[in-house]
């Protein structure tokens, strides 16, 4: 009869149904680890194509809507561009909210990065934080001093960090945006001159003093740094009596294998005109690939970074010093960054015979 069929086709539907959540409840869920882990791996990706390709895809995108009928965004950003010119040299246009970025808690947690506090940094003093090594990407500096995930505010009450790059870097569109937001600035004379000086006490302007130059040596196992002849910071630290404060993120190094070549040979010679011309030098690396840890790709591997702040040097105010009173406080600031290292090295992976070798 046509109730029985009925019946039938409900008791099927329900057999089918139950079987359908039998085979859903049979399917492995990820656990919470697992979770953690991929949310971690999508922070850094998007970091790292953040930095890598936001710039010039966004100056393609711009350059392609010129010759269509939207022309009118390439040409309303533009004039906003000229108009906003100075604000990166002016101290930039930072968003706390932007620091509190939830995401950065899981990027932090990818490597994961500390940062540990020996001294007081007093909030009635400007101060110029050196920060070694470059390494390929910055990765220990960025999550210190411009994301809050490592509690860098907790630690030093009352003192705004920020952080230097390439002034090039501000010329790209919508890049420029997403960097001032952080809190980075062009590592200018003007930019940390006003930062220094006409934006009140508290400041701690972090320098990746290596630069460019020192990511051609990044190499596991060996830490070379290039300050001997760096002293430009130290002039300007002299001119706005900002104290000097050494840093040292160990483990930086260790996130990329990169192919170095040896001095003297062409393809040394080219990386380093490149980076003359430039400002920034074409390093060619591997990191992990997005499926495995074990494939190539160009994330970064998941090492433990630990950035130590050090003891700041103090330093008077001396509107034009001289260079011997520049070597004088250079000479303090490289005694105060070895034994930073030294002190340190053995408990963050390093061993007794590890040296610092400064160039």
């Amino acid at each position: 009869t046509a109730l029985g069929i009925a019946h039938c086709s409900a008791d099927g539907s329900r057999a089918s149904l139950h079987a359908a959540l039998r085979t859903l409840l049979a399917v492995p869920w990820p656990s919470q680890r697992d979770v953690r882990a991929w949310l971690q791996l999508l922070a850094v990706l998007q970091w790292v194509l953040s930095f890598l390709l936001l710039g010039p895809v966004t100056l393609v995108l711009l350059l392609y809507l010129v010759f269509t009928r939207f022309w009118p965004i390439s040409a309303l950003y533009l004039a906003w561009v000229i108009f906003d010119w100075d604000t990166p040299e002016k101290g930039g246009r930072r968003l706390p909210c932007l620091r509190r970025w939830s995401v950065w808690r899981h990027f932090r947690d990818y490597f994961p990065v500390k940062l540990v506090k020996t001294h007081d940094l007093s909030p009635g003093h400007n101060y110029i934080i050196g920060s070694h090594p470059h390494g390929i990407l910055c990765v220990g500096a960025f999550c210190n001093f411009i994301t809050g995930s490592t509690g860098f505010s907790e630690l030093f009450p009352g003192i705004r960090p920020f952080l230097t790059t390439l002034a090039g870097n501000f010329r790209l569109p919508l890049f420029r945006e997403y960097l001032m937001s952080g809190g980075l600035c062009p590592v200018t004379r003007r930019a940390i001159g006003h930062l220094l000086s006409k934006n009140g006490t508290g400041n701690a302007v972090a320098i990746v003093i290596g630069g460019a130059a020192e990511s051609l040596s990044c190499s596991p196992g060996v830490t070379t740094l290039i300050l001997k002849n760096r002293k430009g910071f130290v002039r300007m630290a002299l001119q706005h009596g900002a104290f000097l404060v050494p840093s040292f993120s160990f483990g930086e190094n260790e996130l990329f294998r990169q192919v170095v070549f040896e001095e003297g040979s062409w393809m040394r010679a080219v990386q380093q005109r490149f980076q003359k011309m430039m400002g920034f030098a074409p390093c060619v690396f591997y990191g992990r690939g997005i499926t495995s840890v074990r494939s190539r790709g160009f994330l970064p591997y998941a090492r433990p970074i630990t950035t130590v702040v050090g003891e700041p040097v103090t330093v008077p105010k001396i509107e034009e010093p001289s260079s011997e009173e520049v070597d004088l406080y250079h000479g303090m600031y490289v005694r105060s960054l070895l034994k930073l290292f030294n002190d340190n090295k053995t408990k963050y992976g390093l061993s007794e015979g590890d040296e610092l070798r400064i160039v």
